[in-house]
């Protein structure tokens, strides 16, 4: 497989040209319906980057009705076709970080690793491990500046 590009990596720097989108949090009931207004004010900031036949990242940021972040996560998705005894596989692998940010400055999530592989001719999802832990500071301190860069990011295409 070829060498995928550092932003693929969890919690690594977006592109330069990553442009965050802003939508409005809204119940199942509102959007099943088609009706407007969000949560209690709250919106949510997203960033999609994705390779074809490759994977994806996805950033999600939560803000409060004053616009405060109240929660944030990245997730990122690689996918590839392997061979394994003459049988051919899919296999994705999966890590995430993401939790709430709370009042105090405090972080509570989880990070998690997920392999899934299967054959690649099978409708049946294939057998999955998945793995939680506790963010390390470092991983905490990463997410913030992720969060961070996506803020200043849509605060910038907000002001023009």
């Amino acid at each position: 497989m070829a060498e995928l590009p550092a932003w693929m990596v969890l919690l690594s720097p977006l592109p330069p040209d990553a442009v965050p989108e802003r939508k409005f949090v809204a119940t199942a009931e509102q959007i099943a319906n088609g009706t407007d207004g969000p949560i209690a004010g709250w919106e949510n900031l997203t960033v999609h980057l994705s390779l074809p036949g490759v994977g994806l990242r996805h950033v999600l940021i939560v803000l409060d009705g004053a616009g405060r972040v109240i929660a944030g996560g990245d997730h990122v998705m690689v996918a590839r076709e392997e061979m394994r005894d003459g049988v051919e596989y899919t296999i994705s692998d999966h890590e995430n970080i993401g939790g709430r940010f709370e009042e105090d400055g405090s972080f509570r999530g989880t990070r998690w690793k997920t392999h899934t592989a299967g054959p690649a001719d099978s409708d049946e999802p294939g057998a999955t491990e998945s793995t939680p832990s506790t963010p390390t500071d470092e991983e905490v301190a990463a997410l913030r500046r992720v969060v961070a860069d996506v803020m200043s990011r849509d605060a910038d295409r907000r002001s023009r």
